[in-house]
């Protein structure tokens, strides 16, 4: 049996949650695991899920409200021990300062592109399989 990665998603939009879930497929890239999703629609799921362990990579949409997901991703880099890496999805190019600014450690625009999204996703999940070896 093969390892998977746990994918947390956090969106208050189901249909945001369903393309990211659509573009990452099982498996991203032909060299990562395949992953499963876990969705969040709340900052409190996020948080407990974060607290519980075993997610591999966030996924933030950064148009969620009330909480969106550029101040999750700043809030998790400074309570959450090794924080899992962070890919936000932000609205327009122009906000990638922004990005910057939470701490993600990659971001692509909204709506979400399947191969630019799939790209990222697959190269935090090289990235977190190389700190946890």
């Amino acid at each position: 049996m093969q390892p998977t990665a746990t994918v947390l998603v956090y969106s208050d939009d189901a249909n945001t949650r369903e393309q990211v879930r659509l573009a990452a497929g099982r498996r991203p890239a032909a060299d990562v695991p395949p992953v499963e999703f876990l969705e969040c629609a709340t900052l409190p799921a996020v948080l407990d899920a974060l607290e519980s362990g075993g997610i591999d990579v966030c996924v933030l949409d950064g148009e969620t409200a009330p909480a969106g997901g550029m101040g999750v991703c700043r809030q998790i880099k400074d309570e959450i021990f090794h924080c899992p890496p962070v890919l936000l999805l932000i609205g327009r190019p122009q906000d990638a300062w922004l990005a910057t600014w939470s701490r993600a450690d990659a971001a692509v625009t909204l709506p979400v592109e399947p191969v630019e999204f799939a790209d990222a996703l697959a190269a935090l999940l090289r990235s977190r399989d190389c700190v946890g070896a």
